[in-house]
Formats: structure tokens, sequence, C-alpha cells
């Protein structure tokens, strides 16, 4: 298998589509199960975090608002595809900065899908029009309405270390918000704090008794933990060998199941690339349409072994 491999590539990890830098075959994902169309709204956000997987800043509009227009192109596109979706998926960026996002849940949820909002619950989300139009999504598809809240630990202290000082009680006021107006809400942590799955649940747990917050701490559908993506940290490459070795399924990550719609800045129209961590390696990049999109996603990327194979992690709801 090694004489596959060019030889100025040979040692080097995600250099080459197919193979891995040992001369095995890379694995690979085939788009076997249709659950979850993801948009990014835009990469704006009214925070810059140091570990934002996709630099989300007040500045970084690499990626674009998309648009109601756009959104229901490509819903017309899951209709004549056929795609068992059950979830539209936005996230940014913060999609509460995108003008439309309220019209861009509403025209999601009038076809009938779940809809999961990612956002960190904080002054964009908070602005009077944004409150009004989630009231009104409220009322109209309550059952199908989440909001998953950024929330990066259950103590303000290392939550504000990553967001900035005072982030934690804003993100706290907007969750309040959310609580009193009955519009449900799940919360995504991260796992870098050097605690155990345990001990991070029962701080949420906590935090969530005292607020009087309908989440369950110890479902992780409810409270996502989510593992570190330092691109500059050692990881293995997945070759087809993996999934026996792990014991897991070749459907398991979330390209088997996935897409996300993106818009870069100058481009005429959105494209789909294969995951939402990858919104910028254009080796990931599928196509403008949903039906280039269903080719298979070869693992080549950090992210692929850490987050999604080893981590086990998924993005959707």
């Amino acid at each position: 298998m090694n004489k596959l491999l060019p030889v100025q590539l040979k040692g080097q990890k995600f250099q080459h589509r197919e193979i891995t830098a040992d001369g095995s075959q890379r694995a690979s994902v085939a788009f076997s199960k249709p659950e979850t169309l993801w948009f990014n709204t835009g990469t704006l956000c009214n925070i810059t975090c140091p570990n934002c997987y996709i630099h989300s800043s007040p500045t970084n509009n690499r990626l674009v608002y998309i648009t109601s227009k756009e959104v229901t192109d490509f819903l017309d596109q899951v209709s004549d595809r056929n795609w068992p979706l059950h979830e539209i998926g936005f996230t940014g960026g913060e999609p509460f900065m995108n003008p439309e996002m309220i019209n861009l849940a509403r025209v999601s949820l009038s076809r009938g899908y779940k809809v999961l909002i990612l956002t960190n619950a904080m002054q964009p989300m908070m602005r009077k029009s944004m409150q009004n139009g989630l009231i009104t999504l409220q009322n109209n598809f309550a059952e199908r309405l989440t909001l998953r809240v950024s929330l990066d630990h259950w103590s303000a202290a290392k939550h504000d270390s990553e967001r900035g000082q005072g982030s934690f009680l804003k993100t706290l006021k907007g969750m309040c918000w959310l609580r009193d107006n009955g519009i449900r809400m799940t919360v995504a942590g991260r796992t870098v704090w050097g605690e155990s799955d345990a001990q991070s649940r029962q701080g949420y747990a906590q935090l969530f008794a005292e607020n009087g917050f309908e989440i369950n701490a110890g479902d992780p559908a409810q409270c996502v933990l989510f593992p570190e993506m330092d691109e500059t940290v050692e990881v293995p490459e997945i070759t087809t060998a993996c999934w026996d070795i792990l014991g897991k399924p070749a459907d398991s990550p979330m390209c088997a199941s996935s897409r996300m719609v993106v818009k870069r800045k100058g481009a005429d129209s959105p494209s789909v690339v294969a995951c939402t961590l990858l919104a910028y390696d254009r080796r990931f990049e599928m196509g403008n349409t949903l039906q280039e999109a269903e080719s298979k996603v070869w693992l080549n990327h950090p992210h692929c072994a850490k987050f999604c194979v080893l981590g086990g992690a998924s993005c959707s709801g």
C-alpha cells in the first residue's frame, strides 16, 4: 500500500485525500442517512473567543449572512432529493446577528422540520425584534423549536475566561428570558477544564436547578460536552481498519447524516460543505447543490479524528 503514497507526502498526516501518512487506506464516510441540514448564518459574532473553531468575531465576515430566499431554495432541494431530514440547524457566528434569523427559522419550521439554533443568548438574541420573533415562533411551533446555548462551563470564572468578563451573567440573563417564555433550550459546554464527565454534569445540574432551567444535565443530548478542537494537537489518522479496532460503525461520524450550507464573501451563491467544523477548508466543499453534496467524505482532517470518530461528538440535536 505504501507505493500508493507520493514520496514527498510520506510521513505527512492529512495530506493525501485517500491515503494516510503510513500508506494505509484512509477511511471515508458515505452520506447514508440524511438527518440534519445546517445553515451557517454568517461568521459575524458579538464577541471574540480565543478558541472559536470558526474564528467568529465582530469583524469576521468571511461567511456572509445567508438569506431566507437561499434557505428556501435549499429546502426545496431537500424535497426534490427526498432527503428524510427531521432537523434544520442554524449556527454562526452568532445566528441572531443575522437580521433574517427569525424568518430563517420560520420558513424551516413551516416545512414541518425541527429547528435547532445555536446561540450565546447574549445581546443579539435579546433585541426586542428577536424576542418578539422568538415568542411568535414559540406560539406557533413550540414543540419543534430548540435553542442550544453555549455555556462553556457551569462557573462564571471559567466561562468568562473564554468569552470575556461578564459574559456568563449576560448569557444567564438570556437563558432566564428563554425559561420565562417557555422556549425549549439545551446547553453546549466544553471538556477542556480537566474535570471528569460526572463532575462537569454535576456542576451543570446544580446551576440548572438553582435557576429553574428544565435541562437534564445527565442527558448528552440536552447538555452536550464538546471535546477541544485544537489542530496543533497530535491525533491519529482514521483508516478503514479503525472501524473494527474501535468497534464503531462506519456511519457514526456526523458527515454520514448532515451537511452545511455556507455563503462565502464575494460568492454568487451558497455552497455545501461536508461538516459544520470545516467551513473554510476547500477540500471539504462539495458543490453548490445538495445533489453534489451526496458524495462520500474522506476523513482527511484532524477534526474528523478527534471530534467525530474518537471524541464521538455531533453538532446535531
